[in-house]
């Protein structure tokens, strides 16, 4: 990809996340819908976070924000150091690209495609030679178990092996931050439970990480929980 953002060396525990005073304000007709209220949040490298609140809590618009989804109303976010909440989509791509790894209740996988393919495509968006693309595909499938899945698609998985392809697809860029939303939300507890138990592995290896979820057992598997109500932080534990 041209024009690629510069990011600032950072030290181990730099703030790879530095949130301050976020409201974000949601027009519905002629009411305004106030999701956050004026948020503080700082992430460090290498953090295991869990965001966790109701249904209409704001952690979902937190988690937008924070992954270059959606930009505040009011605020300043910095991402690895740099401000991002007022740059243009192109820029704020850019940003999702090479900065943030995205794993979503949903998967999210093209059928299409094998998951060799769903796993190098976003370092295809990055201008990654093809060579390339599919040695770093393979390297992350095989991380996370599926080295003899590679050509299958992803109807022919299990939801616990779709969770995974779309675990290697948030990790093959090298993101700064992996950001999972509801990640065992469609899985049932055993699979959920092996999904997390890879988290943690992959946290071992120094990825910072942040879970979006409304299960107290999802977040206490975290080692810092953001409690968030109203669209505002209730609590830090």
């Amino acid at each position: 990809m041209s024009d690629t953002l510069k990011f600032p060396p950072a030290p181990s525990d730099a703030l790879v996340v530095a949130a301050r005073g976020i409201h974000r304000v949601y027009e519905v007709g002629e009411e305004k819908v106030h999701a956050l209220r004026g948020v503080d949040l700082d992430i460090r490298r290498g953090e295991y976070l869990a965001i966790i609140g109701p249904s209409g809590s704001g952690k979902s618009t937190l988690m937008h924000i924070i992954g270059c989804l959606d930009s505040p109303t009011e605020g300043t976010v910095a991402i690895d150091g740099v401000q991002v909440a007022e740059m243009d989509e192109t820029r704020l791509a850019r940003i999702r690209n090479e900065r943030i790894g995205f794993v979503f209740q949903a998967f999210n996988l093209l059928t299409r495609e094998s998951i060799l393919e769903n796993v190098a495509l976003p370092l295809q968006y990055a201008g990654v030679n093809r060579r390339e693309r599919i040695e770093r595909a393979r390297a992350e499938l095989e991380s996370v178990g599926l080295g003899e899945r590679l050509g299958h698609r992803p109807n022919q998985l299990s939801g616990g092996q779709r969770q995974r392809a779309a675990i290697a697809r948030a990790l093959v860029t090298r993101p700064a931050i992996l950001l999972a939303d509801e990640p065992t939300g469609a899985l049932d507890t055993k699979t959920g439970d092996a999904v997390l138990e890879l988290f943690e592995e992959i946290h071992a290896r120094g990825t910072t990480i942040i879970v979006v979820t409304h299960d107290p057992d999802v977040a206490a598997r975290c080692h810092r929980t953001v409690r968030i109500r109203d669209g505002l932080i209730e609590e830090v534990a």
